[in-house]
């Protein structure tokens, strides 16, 4: 099946503590149905020093579930993803707008 939020899609959060929030995906692990945006969902994760790295409380961004982000559109706002076949490539489009997400 194809994925309707791929790495690098500007999203929005849609429920939980960031909700409202904005960033960009990092990954997407369509096995576990999350994906890490930058600055989203962010914990304190204690590490160990170590020679190449300092120690100490390092804030990670953790995975968010997909079905609660949505795509931003061209406007700024969230939409619904679509798939549509223009030509003999299927390409996804936002469904507010009409446009194609892909270039």
């Amino acid at each position: 099946m194809a994925a309707k939020l791929r790495k690098g899609d500007k999203v929005v959060v849609l429920t939980g503590k960031d909700k409202g929030k904005e960033g960009t995906i990092t990954s997407v692990d369509p096995k576990s149905g999350k994906a890490i945006v930058d600055g989203i969902n962010v914990s304190i994760r204690a590490t160990r020093q170590t020679q190449s790295s300092q120690g100490g409380r390092i804030p990670k961004a953790m995975p968010i579930q997909l079905s609660n982000l949505a795509l931003l559109d061209a406007n700024g706002k969230a939409t619904r993803v679509g798939f549509r076949m223009e030509g003999d490539k299927k390409v996804r489009f936002a469904k507010t707008t009409g446009d194609v997400i892909d270039a």
